[in-house]
């Protein structure tokens, strides 16, 4: 879409017809009005303040023309604004330049979603006529101004998502009208007023993700009409007042992250409405309250990490509607009913951590929706039911911890959708099925302290989507290790220890590439160990215990010429002659690089104007904006006990990820770079990805563009150090069972116009461009707001004129555009082919996989849309399937083969923004052939009018 075509540039130039003159108009006889200001004197109050915003050409290139024909503004017959809407538009600025007692009359404003900043003017309770007003999702700080309870009319009240501080105004509560009130994610501080029980319209309350702190007021009970009341994650304590029983329309009850104690209110959900009740993170006791025995309206409990007692086979009973319940982590009792199996909507089960006995009923296999069954750290005893095989949807099943015995199920190999499967901790006996080969979707496999025998199947093998963990040590497990584990390309660790396998470690482990630990501890092994790099720096306790091991690794002997040789070829070991050639010869590299180097920086020397990370200054080696380096250099080593493991959470190519809590109470994201020692080509390449990441972030500046606060670079340390995106990355959510279906159909919209607005920016707005070339899942971090965040600029490449801009290959496989394979040409449209990858696995839950190859076959492909999309998630609403199925259109443009057939991405975000097509066709009729090339004018799927 041309800046053209937004809809706030329509009709600019006819607008002026309505006001001839330059001056306030006169009052006609006939004209009775309460105006007190000319409509032309709204129009330019209004120009004014948009041409002070620092963007406002993206917009508004003419701020010469008056506005009530703008889509996004409204005025009554007499040319009075009534309506100023400018969501979502990039609006980059303050609020101090806008007059707000020029507009009597105007009754709506929604500036949500922008980039505003700086406090909200006092003078908003001038806006006698407004009833709704809505400034989340910007970067507003200071307090909430008192005066806006002097707005009587105002019904909705939005101010969620900023950094105001301060106490909730009390005279918020002289606020009658008011139906709607978010203050949510924020950092308020503080009790929540008394007088806020006044507000006897309130039908919503999000306080959630604060710092209030004290009590909940008795008074909240006089909120007859309220439908969501949520109180997560805050620093309120006490007794839940029993009032709360008495607000019968509740579809919404979150209490949770805070630490309330005592009993939770018996007669919860008395009006029969709820909907979702969470209190999880609490030290509530007693036991479930019984008001929600019966409450069949109940989707979502969520009770998990208190102190609750009970029966949890008498506490509950019926709840028809029920798709999500957790009680993990508390100290409930008593066996799994049977009756449960009536739970036809359940789809995730978690009562790990209490002190559950008996048996898993054969009656769980009947529910047919279940995706997470998580029963560990329990008593269960017996076998487990065959009829779990039937669960054809599971995604993940952890029984670890527990009394179960008996043999593993051969049903288990039906289980297709199956992503972590945990058995660890019980008396499971006889030999792992072979079946379990047929689980291709397995990321996990954890049998660990069982009592397992027989050999491993070579049938594991298969199970080539293994990443995180292949656990089986502790067992009783014999025979040879299968060379078919090294079709395991993507495994991390393999655990194999404290069993009683013989032979040797096979040579075909050297092609699990990914492999970070090998622990073979404690069998009958013997042979030389694999010379790779997961071998060579693995330390020598994973190898102990052992019938003999020969190799490079510190405290095993060399091994000789005769010795029997790793794997199934017995070849022998190589000679010494051979081995003192490749030592050599390595030297002599690592030196002739050496001095290329050193001639190298002689000869080019330092650059004036260069972004440089230098080693030099050892006294202040840590650079960040306005702050001392060494102080916080400090407080980040001692906040990660010196990069300890614990804190880690995530790993790159290229350096270790940790959160760190500083002093300050600020937390932050730090990489450490991977340095290698003796390892100079390696060493050099980082070091020029680290400078990269740090040109690149040092000079863009945008809410979905993850923050650089500063870095560290020192010979033997180099870090850097981000903002701290708190759900983590899209990678890991889509792939989490619970986070991803709590990332429903408008929040993945949210993630895919964010990603479209960054992408935008560094393409569009960044003088030179900037092509990121690692657009993944991996590198999409999402805030509390499921708002996306971009990062890992390691390998951007600034564009420059002139340059040809060739490059080597660098990316994430399955996101890199097809012809970087062939033409090594870097352009801005191998990020929107990669951007369209991220569509559609945002929207179908999972990478694309083989369906984009298949796209490109003769007739295309006839899947339905409905069926794409993530099964997890229930169907989309009238309200967003059109916007789904548009970006799923738009996703497919831009994974078109040809480079010159994609749109930019400043189209594709212009389109996310504006462009609202009516579906012509129902979600159950439309296939993806008729989406392919589908956003012309002729498309038969959209009335694009």
């Amino acid at each position: 879409m041309s800046p053209l075509q937004n809809p706030l540039l329509i009709s600019l130039s006819l607008v002026l017809l309505f006001f001839p003159n330059p001056t306030p108009a006169q009052k006609t006889s006939s004209e009775t009005t309460l105006v007190s200001v000319s409509p032309y004197e709204e129009t330019q109050t209004l120009l004014s303040w948009i041409s002070n915003l620092e963007n406002h050409q993206l917009f508004f290139p003419n701020p010469t023309i008056p506005s009530c024909n703008f889509s996004a503004i409204t005025c009554n017959g007499k040319g009075s604004i009534t309506s100023i809407k400018l969501a979502s538009l990039n609006v980059r600025g303050n609020l101090h330049s806008l007059n707000f007692s020029s507009f009597p009359n105007l009754i709506h404003l929604d500036l949500n979603n922008n980039f505003l900043y700086g406090p909200i003017p006092s003078d908003l309770f001038t806006l006698s006529a407004l009833t709704f007003l809505d400034l989340s999702s910007n970067r507003l700080s200071g307090r909430i101004p008192t005066g806006l309870g002097s707005i009587k009319s105002l019904a909705v009240l939005r101010l969620s998502d900023n950094d105001l501080i301060g106490r909730i105004p009390i005279s918020l509560s002289k606020l009658m009208n008011l139906e709607i009130l978010l203050l949510d994610q924020n950092q308020i501080s503080g009790g929540i007023p008394a007088k806020i029980g006044n507000l006897k319209k309130l039908k919503q309350l999000r306080l959630d993700i604060n710092q209030l702190t004290g009590t909940i007021p008795m008074s909240l009970g006089n909120l007859r009409d309220l439908t969501v009341l949520n109180l997560y994650g805050n620093r309120l304590h006490g007794l839940v007042p029993r009032e709360i029983e008495d607000l019968e329309n509740l579809i919404e009850l979150d209490l949770s992250n805070n630490s309330f104690s005592g009993r939770l209110p018996q007669g919860i959900c008395r009006g029969g409405s709820l909907l979702k009740f969470t209190a999880f993170g609490n030290d509530f006791i007693g036991s479930i309250p019984k008001g929600l025995r019966n409450c069949s309206s109940l989707i979502r409990l969520r009770l998990d990490g208190n102190l609750l007692v009970g029966n949890v086979g008498e506490d509950l009973d019926f709840l028809p509607n029920l798709s999500y319940l957790d009680l993990s982590y508390n100290k409930l009792s008593g066996e799994l009913p049977t009756r449960w199996r009536d739970l036809k909507n359940l789809m995730y089960l978690d009562l790990s951590g209490n002190a559950i006995t008996g048996t898993i009923p054969p009656e769980f296999g009947k529910l047919s929706k279940l995706q997470k069954l998580r029963l560990s750290q329990n008593h269960i005893v017996g076998g487990i039911p065959k009829e779990i095989g039937q669960l054809s949807l599971l995604f993940e099943l952890n029984l670890t911890d527990n009394r179960l015995s008996g043999r593993l199920p051969l049903e288990f190999g039906k289980l297709a959708n199956l992503n972590t499967l945990d058995l660890s901790e019980n008396y499971l006996s006889g030999p792992i099925p072979k079946q379990l080969g047929n689980c291709s979707n397995l990321l996990s496999l954890t049998l660990r302290n069982n009592s397992f025998e027989g050999s491993i199947p070579i049938q594991i093998g298969n199970l080539v989507n293994l990443q995180l963990l292949l656990d089986l040590s502790q067992n009783s497990l014999s025979g040879e290790i299968p060379s078919e584990l090294g079709n395991l390309h993507k495994l991390e660790v393999l655990n194999l220890s404290h069993n009683m396998l013989s032979g040797f470690i096979p040579s075909s482990l050297v092609n699990a590439s990914s492999l970070i630990l090998v622990d073979v501890s404690y069998n009958n092994l013997e042979g030389t160990l694999p010379v790779n790099r997961v071998f060579k720096r693995a330390s020598p306790e994973l190898f102990i215990h052992n019938k003999g091991f020969c190799g490079s690794i510190g405290g095993f002997p060399p091994c000789k010429s005769s010795s029997t040789n790793f794997g199934h070829g017995r070849t022998g070991c190589p000679n010494l002659a051979i081995f003192i050639i490749i030592i050599v010869a390595g030297a002599l590299v690592i030196i002739f690089l050496i001095v290329v180097g050193v001639l190298f920086i002689i000869r080019e020397g330092p650059k004036v104007g260069e972004n440089k990370v230098s080693e030099e200054n050892d006294d202040n080696p840590f650079s960040v904006w306005n702050c001392n380096g060494r102080i916080v250099y400090e407080d980040i080593i001692e906040a990660t006990e010196n990069f300890n493991n614990k804190y880690q959470i995530g790993m790159g190519g290229y350096g270790t990820v940790y959160k760190a809590v500083l002093p300050t109470g600020k937390v932050v994201a730090v990489k450490k770079l991977h340095l290698n020692d003796g390892e100079l080509p390696d060493e050099l390449a980082d070091q020029k990805t680290f400078r990269n990441e740090i040109k690149a972030l040092t000079e863009v500046r945008h809410r979905n563009i993850v923050k650089l606060y500063g870095f560290c670079s020192h010979v033997r340390c180099m870090f850097l150090v981000y903002e701290y995106i708190e759900r983590g990355n899209l990678h890991d959510i889509l792939k989490d069972e619970n986070k991803a279906m709590e990332l429903d159909w408008t929040d993945r919209v949210r993630v895919i116009k964010g990603v479209a607005r960054a992408l935008s920016y560094i393409h569009h707005d960044c003088r030179p461009p900037i092509v990121h070339r690692d657009i993944s899942s991996n590198n999409i971090l999402i805030d509390l707001d499921y708002e996306a965040c971009l990062s890992d600029f390691g390998t951007a490449k600034v564009l420059k004129a002139g340059s040809s801009d060739l490059s080597t290959f660098v990316g994430t496989l399955g996101y890199v555009a097809p012809e970087l394979a062939y033409t090594m040409k870097v352009t801005e449209k191998c990020d929107v082919y990669s951007f369209g990858m991220i569509v559609l696995e945002v929207l179908m839950g999972r990478h694309p996989g083989e369906l984009v190859s298949d796209l490109s076959l003769p007739g295309g492909i006839d899947i339905l849309l409905k069926d794409l999309l993530d099964q997890r998630l229930s169907p989309p609403t009238v309200e967003v399937v059109e916007e789904l199925v548009f970006i799923v259109m738009l996703g497919l443009a831009c994974i078109h083969s040809n480079p010159q057939s994609r749109p930019t991405m400043r189209d594709v975000f212009q389109k996310l923004s504006f462009c609202h097509p009516h579906l012509l066709e129902p979600l159950d009729t439309i296939t993806l052939s008729q989406l392919i090339d589908g956003l012309g004018d002729e498309s038969p799927t959209f009335d694009a009018s």
